[in-house]
């Protein structure tokens, strides 16, 4: 008989250290609520006892401001304690998971750029979130994966203020970029800056990255005042089982004809959209019924994550006994996608991708061929070029043949072939494996 399985993914997004001031907090409940406090721990704790009367807001209020939610990893040293604890084999062994595997994170790391006012003193600068769990998981031996995540900048430039456009900030195709150059990496796996889509962060994945495991719709009402009527993760439209969907091309929300598959991952340990016993059950009941389910749920690093995956795990261990034929395990976000939807997880034996250069029409002119051997997942690769001066680049390829062959020629009305450093090629396939090159432009290697 065929395994019914409920693939279990935590999804983290994974932020760096956080720091907030007392009176930081005071105006967080200001902007939020419109109630101007004394700041004061004395008045903070009335707040989170809930006994000031503030027209009916003393819970909402309350919650936001609860101890756990207040206590932040505000430097790597607490963020380290954190992880040593989190990522023992002890801990991730608590619950082993019905193959008898220990918990497994998706840190989804994000690049804090382009800010010009930082209070909460996030980490700043490329690749700095990423090397830091990438050394972890490296020391650690841990079986954890990396992923995508991004904030769009305010136009402010303050970091701690929201913001939804790509379009308005283009850093994304920077960090990307210079993550295929210097890192050898490409997103395959979206987890939504502050949980929202719009119709450029959504067409722009469906360029390039395969999965995208953002959808948090849930039947209850539980939103907050600073986040109603889709302000932030507008997901209301959404299916509400744990299952995938190819979103609509003018509707991420509802299914469509769209490449990418979008997953459902609520919350844990903080304000609203939280998964409890109840969702879990779903999971097992779908899986029951249909033979499989995705189960997602996420949550911070600059905030102690231990109670939370204890929780998760508890209500593993709890709702599975009462499911003696349905199995769970413990999943990289890209291995229960390709589960779920394909029933297998086999990475690909070679890359896709081919290139060569040669010259062009003129003495000033260099070409470039890409090639796949199957279709890419989207209508081109991302073209990542480092010049002189340590200056980074992304452009369009010239199009051949639509997810097959494509070509750039390097010249004035482009780059000039003389000032390229480096060049990157990448791709995800449509199951969303990586492939990707890089050509030394002083000798024509790839």
């Amino acid at each position: 008989m065929e395994e019914k399985v409920v693939y279990v993914v935590h999804s983290v997004d994974t932020e760096g250290p956080l720091y907030e001031s007392l009176a930081e907090t005071f105006v967080r409940i200001k902007n939020i609520f419109g109630f101007e406090i004394e700041p004061s721990n004395e008045n903070l704790q009335k707040l989170q006892n809930a006994e000031f009367d503030l027209g009916g807001k003393e819970v909402q209020i309350q919650q936001m401001l609860s101890s756990g939610l207040l206590t932040y990893n505000d430097n790597y040293g607490k963020v380290g304690d954190m992880l040593e604890r989190i990522g023992s084999k002890e801990f991730r062994m608590r619950v082993p998971d019905s193959y008898g595997n220990g918990w497994l994170y998706n840190w989804h790391c994000v690049d804090h750029m382009g800010y010009t006012d930082n209070p909460r003193r996030k980490d700043m600068g490329y690749h700095n979130i990423y090397d830091y769990y990438a050394d972890f998981i490296k020391y650690t031996d841990a079986p954890d994966g990396i992923h995508w995540h991004f904030h769009p900048a305010h136009w402010s430039g303050a970091s701690h203020i929201c913001a939804t456009s790509y379009i308005g900030d283009t850093r994304f195709l920077d960090i990307i970029t210079r993550r295929v150059l210097e890192r050898n990496w490409f997103p395959s796996v979206n987890r939504a800056g502050f949980h929202t889509e719009r119709p450029d962060s959504h067409w722009l994945m469906e360029q390039w990255i395969t999965f995208d495991i953002s959808n948090q719709r849930t039947d209850k009402r539980d939103e907050q005042d600073d986040l109603n009527g889709g302000r932030l993760g507008d997901w209301r439209r959404a299916p509400s089982n744990w299952g995938v969907y190819n979103p609509s091309h003018d509707d991420y929300q509802v299914p469509g004809n769209c490449r990418r598959y979008i997953g459902r991952c609520l919350n844990v340990g903080t304000r609203m959209r939280l998964i409890d016993e109840a969702e879990v059950r779903r999971a097992f009941d779908e899986a029951a019924e249909t033979g499989k389910a995705l189960m997602a749920f996420t949550n911070h690093d600059f905030r102690d994550m231990t109670p939370d995956v204890v929780l998760m795990q508890d209500m593993l261990e709890k709702v599975s006994k009462d499911y003696p034929d349905i199995k769970f395990k413990y999943c990289d976000a890209r291995e229960a996608f390709n589960r779920y939807i394909w029933g297998t997880y086999e990475e690909p034996k070679e890359n896709i991708l081919t290139a060569r250069v040669e010259k062009g029409s003129s003495d000033t002119q260099v070409q470039l061929i890409i090639e796949a051997s199957e279709p890419t997942f989207g209508p081109q690769p991302f073209l990542a070029i480092e010049i002189k001066g340590k200056r980074f680049l992304h452009d369009n390829l010239d199009f051949e043949e639509p997810f097959k062959k494509w070509t750039y020629t390097f010249d004035y009305q482009t780059v000039e072939w003389d000032e390229v450093e480096k060049i990157g090629i990448a791709t995800n396939d449509k199951k969303g494996f990586n492939h990707i090159l890089h050509l030394d432009p002083k000798n024509y290697t790839i």
